[in-house]
């Protein structure tokens, strides 16, 4: 994510107007590497939250709500005791470095009046929040760093605080576009290293939006640009300089598709190379809503570890045993070939003399009567190589019986556990994981917790409900459980039943009240089924249909797990923009 040193600039303009001023009501520290202070200003509650996590460090304000530990860490009783109640004086930056200063005016010990400074490092895996007294000295940082760590820079109580080495780069204001990009440019490899090696708080984003403004791509060698290449890059430059100057900052978030569901990244100008974009009139605002997308995905993503770990285990288990007992099945294909060979030298047991290796002898169960060649064991009676191939046949019918049973089992059992995964991919909730997880535990694959039993008593959570263009109910169950319920509980006999056509995916209903169901509804409901599946990011997806009445569950199927007959296919194309504008009404 680009919090370079122009985001910085853009999020200290932003706390200033609103928070200068005013009271730190409150301190909490929901994480082990973040901070969130409450403070009253200008007549508003504002939730300020740092973080110095490695992946997302940041600062801005955040309607977010966090449980607190029952016991407050001692970074955070430190926070209390120094600054909370204490004035915010000022937020500052220093040379469009990643820090931020939080100036703090409060009473000390003694009941005199003190300026403290919270330090917030926004710097990846060196991120740090740190609190300093008025004469510069650490009073303590929500991460030690000692001289294992670091011998240039320590980050430990009673240390004068430093700030981190300096770049040897220019500030944007102070830079002249058209003399950068005719100085001594040898040491740089292109245009993109040029900017970024060359002007503070530019991250690699800012310099490839540059260049995308000036029509130049920005892995092209420093000398092979052209002359107008030179002009576009210097005004596309010089444009960029006069909005950090003016604080004409647009802060944005930057998303994959129209849908606007997936957050590629965040600035504060609108960029020059991507199409999807929401606008905000706070940084904060795009912020908050960004990381909180990333957080929830992240958070489901390891919540849904371990059951995802299950089900990809057993997945690649069933293939295997089905690659196992495909290749048994093949190797007995020719049973009926022995039982032939035995039955046949029974019949000619008095023509074959001791010793032979092999006999020819006419096969009269073939229609042309052909003959036949059998191998014998020469050092065996005729009869004893009759009774051998008997009991190889019976060995290969057992072997064929019992893998055939087996290759059944093994296929439904593969059937269910893609049903699993196809639901876990779109799980959007914790309770949906917890109740993926609970059927696995329910169904033996999975160990059973003191935390999951308590979980296990919760109430269940409702299926999908959508209402089609026609104003018909359509239902679809998010996990396999919900589909028995929808299927076998819910539905009745004249409501229509939907599923992808040998895919793993979502029982959809749509509830008739015994009325014909336009085609509109019907393609509306096939689309979500679609899109409930495995087969969500395909082309023309099979959806079977049929009335409840065709639906079975066979005794003993897993959760999930029906046949069904008398149904017709419908093909359609699962789009994420037409299940959203079916979901608004």
């Amino acid at each position: 994510m680009p919090f370079d040193g122009i985001v910085t600039k853009c999020i200290v303009n932003e706390l200033n107007l609103l928070l200068s001023g005013g009271r730190v009501e409150k301190v909490f520290q929901p994480e082990n590497d973040e901070i969130i202070l409450l403070i009253r200003s200008n007549g508003h509650n504002y939730r300020l939250v740092a973080s110095a996590n490695a992946s997302y460090p940041r600062l801005h304000i955040t309607s977010a709500q966090k449980e607190n530990p029952q016991t407050p860490p001692v970074f955070c009783m430190l926070m209390r005791k120094h600054i909370a109640g204490g004035k915010l004086l000022n937020i500052s930056f220093h040379d469009y470095e990643r820090v931020i200063s939080l100036n703090v005016e409060s009473v000390n010990e003694l009941g005199d009046l003190s300026v403290k400074r919270v330090v917030i490092e926004i710097m990846g895996k060196y991120s740090n929040i740190i609190l300093l007294n008025s004469e510069n000295k650490i009073i303590d940082a929500i991460k030690h760093i000692d001289s294992d760590i670091s011998s240039v820079r320590e980050i430990m109580p009673a240390r004068q605080y430093s700030l981190p080495p300096a770049q040897d780069k220019q500030q944007p204001e102070n830079i002249s576009p058209s003399t950068l990009l005719e100085s001594d440019i040898s040491a740089a490899k292109n245009i993109e290293s040029l900017l970024l090696n060359s002007i503070k708080g530019f991250s690699p984003y800012t310099c490839r939006d540059i260049c995308a403004s000036a029509g130049v791509n920005p892995k092209t060698p420093l000398s092979e640009l052209l002359n107008t290449d030179k002009v576009n890059i210097a005004s596309a430059l010089s444009n960029y300089i006069d909005k950090i100057k003016n604080n004409d900052f647009k802060p944005c978030i930057i998303y994959q598709d129209k849908n606007y569901l997936h957050p590629i990244d965040f600035y504060c100008f609108l960029p020059s190379q991507h199409e999807y974009i929401q606008q905000y009139d706070l940084l904060s605002s795009a912020l908050d809503d960004y990381y909180a997308q990333r957080d929830t995905s992240e958070r489901l993503g390891q919540k849904k570890g371990d059951v995802a770990k299950i089900v990809k285990n057993s997945i690649e288990r069933l293939e295997k045993k089905i690659s196992i007992f495909t290749d048994t099945l093949r190797d007995v294909a020719d049973r009926e070939k022995l039982k032939l060979y035995g039955e046949l030298i029974t019949a000619n047991i008095y023509c074959i003399p001791s010793g032979a290796s092999s006999v020819r002898v006419l096969n009269y169960y073939s229609e042309n009567e052909e003959y036949i060649d059998i191998p014998l064991n020469e050092y065996r009676s005729a009869q004893d190589n009759a009774q051998r191939y008997f009991k190889q046949y019976s060995k290969a019918k057992s072997t064929y019986i019992n893998v055939t049973e087996q290759l059944q089992d093994a296929l439904s059992e593969l059937q269910y556990f893609e049903s699993v995964k196809a639901m876990l991919d779109n799980c959007s909730t914790k309770q949906e994981i917890d109740e993926i997880r609970q059927e696995l535990i329910d169904q033996g694959y999975m160990r059973s917790s003191v935390k999951n039993a308590r979980k296990k008593l919760d109430k269940p959570s409702s299926p999908l409900e959508f209402t089609s263009v026609d104003g018909f109910q359509i239902l679809v169950g998010k996990n396999n459980k919900q589909n028995d319920l929808l299927t076998l509980k819910i539905a009745s006999t004249y409501d229509i039943w939907l599923h992808t056509k040998n895919i793993p995916g979502s029982h959809v209903i749509i509830r008739t009240q015994r009325q014909n169901v336009p085609y509109s509804t019907l393609l509306e409901a096939a689309i979500l089924a679609a899109y409930h599946s495995s087969a969500k990011m395909s082309y023309n997806v099979p959806v079977d249909y049929t009335t409840i009445k065709n639906v079975k569950k066979p005794s003993g199927a897993k959760p999930g797990m029906v046949i069904y007959d008398n149904f017709k296919t419908i093909n359609v194309t699962p789009d994420e923009s037409k299940v959203l504008a079916i979901k608004s009404r």
